[in-house]
């Protein structure tokens, strides 16, 4: 068995476990975070919490947060599901009831995961308190899609990854741009003016020959 099929199976079993999990968190709180995070209410609600008692400083970190979730939807919904294509965990591995709105999308990566981790990471960098609060509910996110049979383990990881990329972007490309800017060649300096310019044109026309002015 090559290494690639051995990370495969040791996914397999772990999803097939995290699947298994019965206890009262995963029974009452998963189910209200599915609910809470589909279509980013979750934090779309805790974006307008922060700009409406956090004062400047939690504008910015709404602002900020939602801008880097917008880039993680747009690279993983828009990018990487088209990109990758994979089937979701085997339905008999969940309860049936857990598995029934099972999005036909690409299974990689998991879009959930990389709005939550991109909008806390998008808060963290304005207001780390903020983000601190918010990373409960984006780890709460990331299990509950294994859980629920959506997602495996990898896709989980590789949304994370993407959230932290959407997280960077929004400032790593104007500062990208601006080192090229200043890396390009001065521009050269225009053409100098000639002399006689705005002055009238030189008469080139020879004068008569005086024997011909007798």
């Amino acid at each position: 068995m090559g290494a690639v099929a051995e990370l495969r199976a040791a996914e397999h079993r772990l999803t097939r476990r995290m699947a298994g999990w019965d206890s009262f968190w995963t029974r009452r709180m998963l189910p209200a975070v599915e609910d809470a995070a589909r279509h980013t209410k979750l934090w779309w609600g805790v974006a307008l919490l922060l700009a409406a008692t956090g004062g400047r400083r939690g504008r910015a970190a709404a602002a900020a947060g939602l801008t880097a979730m917008a880039m993680a939807e747009v690279l993983s919904n828009g990018v990487a599901k088209r990109l990758v294509p994979r089937d979701r965990p085997p339905q008999e591995w969940f309860h049936a009831d857990e598995v029934r709105d099972r999005p036909d999308s690409s299974s990689f990566p998991s879009g959930h995961t990389a709005a939550a981790v991109a909008f806390t990471a998008g808060v963290a960098g304005k207001w780390p308190q903020a983000g601190a609060l918010c990373l409960a509910a984006t780890v709460a996110v990331a299990v509950e899609r294994v859980h629920s049979g959506a997602h495996y383990p990898s896709d989980v990881a590789a949304g994370a990854v993407i959230g932290l990329v959407s997280r960077a972007l929004p400032h790593a490309v104007p500062a990208a741009l601006r080192r090229v800017w200043r890396a390009l060649p001065p521009a050269a300096p225009p053409p100098a003016t000639p002399q006689w310019a705005g002055r009238p044109w030189p008469s080139w026309r020879p004068s008569a020959p005086s024997s011909l002015n007798q």
